[in-house]
């Protein structure tokens, strides 16, 4: 039996200085964060990750969107795909 988390994300909200290049690609670091009972049937927040000194600093990433958990298979998107220059950044 399969578990699945689907996360959808605004990406108009992603900190573009955050993005960092990788071995295959551009990367950005998001954190999910547990919000069980969450009024809208929400499991988790997706948060864009910070540096540590930012934590120290007391500064929060931007909220990027909700994720929800789904047991024992894969659920069907309702949102259609982006595609080629639809990406805003």
């Amino acid at each position: 039996m399969s578990e699945t988390i689907t996360i959808k994300i605004d990406v108009n909200k992603i900190d573009k200085s955050k993005l960092f290049a990788g071995k295959k690609g551009t990367y950005l670091d998001v954190v999910l964060i547990p919000t069980p009972n969450n009024q809208y049937g929400n499991d988790y927040m997706a948060v864009q990750g910070i540096s540590k000194e930012e934590r120290e600093a007391g500064i929060q990433g931007e909220v990027l969107g909700n994720g929800r958990f789904f047991g024992g298979g894969k659920q069907k998107s309702e949102s259609a795909p982006v595609e080629g220059d639809a990406i805003p950044f």
